[in-house]
């Protein structure tokens, strides 16, 4: 498993195995033989493999595209399922994405929106406000500082 997910991902981000041995500090031999099978990388190199990739470590280990008939996502990025619009407009979050995102029943959600993209995005509303307080704080620190 893991020596087609290291190549699949290799191509994907269009590297080399020159590339991939140079970032993560091994020898081209190496990458090759990672790909090939003949021997796997230490927990140390799947990391920073993990990392170059952008990718949990988990998956880079053990996805399998035959089972999940997908590739590997990227590290943070989620697909939860589809969801149907009720009749009110209501929608049902998944559990698994109320669980990762610590959402609530009583919680309250601000939902953004953007035309071009045909894309909605749903945030915690305390996570809005920190970025504003945030924003609010930078501006009183350059005004301090002139």
């Amino acid at each position: 498993m893991i020596c087609m997910n290291l190549k699949n991902l290799r191509k994907k981000h269009r590297y080399t195995q020159e590339d991939v041995a140079d970032r993560i500090g091994v020898s081209r031999q190496a990458v090759a033989k990672w790909e090939n099978g003949e021997t796997v990388p230490d927990i140390n190199n799947c990391i920073a493999l993990a990392e170059l990739y952008g990718v949990v470590l988990d998956d880079l280990v053990h996805h399998s595209e035959e089972k999940e008939q997908i590739g590997i996502r990227p590290k943070g990025k989620h697909i939860f399922g589809l969801v149907k619009v009720g009749e009110r407009g209501q929608i049902v979050i998944p559990k698994k994405a109320r669980d990762i995102f610590n959402i609530s029943q009583g919680d309250s959600l601000v939902v953004l929106g953007d035309e071009a993209a045909h894309g909605l995005a749903i945030m915690k509303s305390e996570g809005l406000f920190q970025f504003a307080q945030d924003i609010m704080n930078a501006q009183e620190c350059e005004e301090e500082e002139e």
